[in-house]
């Protein structure tokens, strides 16, 4: 640290909100760049790290929130950063990264976009061409479809060239505008569970989905798995390959003997961080993509100063990106 101060969205303590206020700026070490933070996106893992309820959650108070942005660095270029050094965040007048995970941004692409779009776009990315490996012709069923990955992910399945993408979510009105993303048809989660198998069923139909990213869990997998289920023998076609993403519909489901005896699914996890090099290739084709207008999300700009106040707002699937 250095004794020169700079504005910053600092958490004092574990389950308080940040508040904008003056904090220590941080010096650049070895291997390290220092950025000048042009925007930094408010994420999901951001509160959680900051309420403590994150396994990765620094016990070190005060810190900074914000794990990644976009900045400039001491020679004027554009960089997408993360890997930021605790007790500074990206949520700040400036921040500290390493040089290996600063990365070029796009000159089409601009700074709101590039900061909001990496985190989720990459995320979905891996999940759909890494895990779950889609190949071009192939079903795919996004389970969770409403939310700001979900929507992501109709997009690039499609961009990905799947042949069929079907988007499932509890939120009708979101549901409604994803054929402009390349949804071919649209679930509506809210309905009675036997309603919901049957769209399954009808929606998948006689190959069934090879690819369900599942952002949800809980009662919405387990109807899925229902409606695969086969109740006699039969020649299996083509199989399901299951990327488990998220719980937004809870933690634990109940799973059936059956639905592994009877069907060819294969229920897969997102393995953490994959090498940097399927890590580098993904964020290049998120950019690119969003560069050419082929991937856009929606965003919502929050000052540094009212970091406080839009902490505990309702994004309604958009994101917030903090401007220093």
């Amino acid at each position: 640290m250095s004794g020169a101060t700079m504005r910053a969205a600092v958490v004092r303590a574990i389950g308080e909100a940040p508040r904008c206020e003056e904090f220590a700026e941080p010096v650049a070490g070895d291997g390290e760049a220092l950025v000048q933070v042009r925007a930094a996106s408010m994420k999901p893992i951001d509160k959680q790290l900051a309420s403590g309820g994150h396994f990765a959650a620094s016990r070190e108070l005060p810190f900074v929130c914000g794990t990644d942005g976009v900045g400039t660095l001491s020679g004027g270029q554009r960089v997408f950063f993360g890997g930021v050094r605790a007790p500074f965040g990206a949520m700040a007048e400036r921040a500290v990264a390493p040089r290996a995970f600063c990365f070029p941004v796009p000159d089409g692409l601009d700074d709101v976009t590039a900061a909001a779009l990496p985190n989720p776009g990459v995320s979905a990315w891996l999940a759909l061409a890494y895990r779950a490996k889609v190949t071009a012709g192939e079903n795919v069923l996004i389970l969770g479809a409403t939310g700001v990955t979900g929507k992501l992910a109709v997009r690039i399945a499609k961009l990905l060239g799947a042949g069929r993408v079907v988007a499932a979510g509890r939120n009708r009105e979101v549901l409604s505008t994803l054929h402009g993303l390349g949804a071919d048809a649209t679930i509506c989660l809210q309905a009675p569970d036997k309603e919901v198998a049957g769209e399954f069923a009808r929606e998948g139909g006689a190959s069934g989905f090879q690819v369900v990213i599942d952002y949800l869990w809980g009662r919405p997998t387990e109807i899925f798995l229902e409606a695969i289920t086969r109740k006699e023998f039969a020649v299996v076609r083509a199989e399901t390959r299951l990327v488990q993403v998220g719980e937004s519909a809870g933690s634990a489901i109940s799973l059936p003997a059956a639905v592994l005896r009877s069907t060819a699914v294969t229920i897969l996890g997102t393995a953490g961080i994959p090498p940097r090099d399927v890590l580098v290739e993904a964020l290049q084709k998120v950019m690119g993509h969003a560069a050419a207008g082929d991937l856009r999300m929606e965003t919502e700009r929050v000052a540094l100063v009212d970091i406080e106040s839009a902490w505990n707002r309702d994004q309604r699937g958009r994101r917030f990106v903090v401007i220093p």
